[in-house]
């Protein structure tokens, strides 16, 4: 099985490239910088935004799927980036290139903050409405939708993966569970909402996982990438606080409440674990702990 790995040197790309390597496939990475992952891959350099370079890469390769990563994610940034649009066109792009190049599955992957979010419940897959908050997942939803009817009308498999929260090694620092490990390795304190807000908290090496058996199977159309499991933002940094001995460092209610914040964000997995036959590995206890690990070397090395 030859798959061209899309964002291979991002969050999410690094452990759905290691996962596919540990399966066993044979995998063609391309990115702008070579990936810090170890194994047996080959890597082509391109950038996807360059006209012409998916097809390039494409007729290079050859592969028979294509599990599709890159966009813009610049923390901070990415949620009213311009370069949506550019990632959109250079998406629709990369599937011309796919369908002339003979490839049988297409994966892609979408956001959490396509669905109209229910007020209790879970976002379902399919019983869930859609609905568009930021440029960002009206850019991912609009392309879901044009991949889709694509596609369809070529006899090409297809599937979307909805993330949902990630956090874990080499996350950007300024996110959630990476700034309060900092704060609190650091011995300062970590400032934060009252944190009621709830949230399903995956770790992004099973996130990765997940992505890398998702691309192997059959399994088609929107399938949520998530835990199925709900946790509030102040559960996370009293864990955080009392697992490196500082709870003391924990300030909740020391910032202000975002604006519009949804209460509850937590995928229905239905879909994930019956048809797909995944679990994550890790609960959110031992996936803490390791973030919390991981800062440490990092505070330290700094």
């Amino acid at each position: 099985m030859r798959i061209l790995l899309t964002g291979a040197s991002g969050f999410v790309g690094r452990h759905a490239l290691a996962a596919l390597v540990r399966m066993g496939a044979e995998v063609h990475a391309v990115s702008r910088r070579r990936p810090p992952v170890p194994g047996d891959y080959a890597w082509h350099e391109g950038d996807l935004l360059v006209a012409g370079e998916a097809g390039r890469v494409m007729e290079e390769v050859r592969p028979d799927r294509v599990l599709h990563l890159a966009w813009c994610v610049e923390h901070g940034k990415f949620w009213n980036d311009p370069a949506n649009l550019a990632w959109t066109a250079a998406t629709l792009e990369l599937a011309e290139a796919a369908r002339r190049s003979g490839v049988g599955r297409f994966v892609g992957v979408g956001t959490c903050f396509e669905y109209d979010w229910p007020e209790e419940g879970l976002c379902d897959e399919f019983s869930t409405p859609l609905a568009g908050h930021t440029l960002y997942d009206t850019s991912k939803d609009a392309t879901r939708r044009l991949l889709a009817a694509f596609f369809e009308d070529a006899g090409i498999g297809f599937s979307w993966a909805r993330l949902f929260f990630l956090y874990g090694p080499d996350e950007s620092p300024g996110r959630l569970v990476s700034s309060i490990a900092r704060s609190l390795l650091s011995e300062e304190p970590a400032l934060c909402s009252r944190g009621l807000s709830v949230r399903d908290f995956m770790d992004v090496r099973d996130c990765g996982h997940a992505l890398a058996v998702l691309a192997l199977s059959g399994v088609a159309g929107p399938i949520n990438i998530a835990t199925g499991e709900g946790t509030s933002v102040a559960e996370i940094a009293t864990m955080m606080g009392e697992m490196a001995g500082r709870p003391d460092l924990i300030r909740l209610g020391s910032l202000p409440e975002r604006t519009n914040e949804a209460a509850r964000i937590v995928a229905a997995t239905g879909r994930l674990k019956d048809e797909l036959g995944f679990k994550s590995a890790r609960t959110i206890e031992q996936g803490l702990r390791e973030a919390l690990s991981f800062w440490r070397g990092a505070v330290r090395g700094a």
